[in-house]
């Protein structure tokens, strides 16, 4: 379940899809490169896709190569990115979906089926995001010009106008 940089990753890999949040990335830290995109995904979740454990039928000696495409419909929605030989499951693999496949889902690679086991909640929400999401209890009229006295001293002397 371990994701390595390069394999289970690629040019266009976030933090959250590969669920590094617990494990890598610092969120309480100061300004980073990147920090919009973790900020949002680690508050309301959905990175456009995650990381996933397939188990896959023994029934064949063969196993599927990284960069097989994951088909549902004729419909490209994942890849695989590396798969072995484990001494008590047989054979497995990683894969990156898109985060709209159903976990139910049973696939069907080069003649292989293929089960899933989340590693990256279908949700796209990490262990180390919050309950809810930061301002939820704020109201909507106490942001809007004229409605209140705004939020601190240099909002009260914008709405004033």
């Amino acid at each position: 379940w371990k994701p390595r940089l390069g394999r289970e990753t690629d040019a266009r890999a976030i933090p959250p899809e590969v669920d590094w949040l617990r494990t890598a990335v610092h969120t309480a830290k100061g300004c980073y490169r990147g920090q919009e995109t973790i900020a949002r995904v680690l508050n309301l979740g959905r990175p456009p896709r995650r990381l996933t454990y397939l188990q896959l039928d023994g029934s064949r000696g063969d196993l599927p190569a990284p960069g097989t495409p994951i088909e549902v419909g004729g419909r490209q929605v994942g890849v695989i990115t590396s798969s072995a030989r484990h001494a008590d499951e047989g054979p497995i693999a990683l894969a990156l979906l898109a985060r709209t496949v159903p976990i139910g889902t049973v696939f069907n690679i080069d003649g292989v089926a293929a089960a899933q086991e989340e590693i990256v909640p279908v949700h796209g929400k990490s262990s180390v995001s919050p309950q809810t999401r930061p301002g939820a209890d704020l109201s909507r009229e106490a942001g809007q010009r004229g409605g209140s006295t705004g939020f601190g001293g240099l909002g009260s002397a914008l709405g004033a106008r």
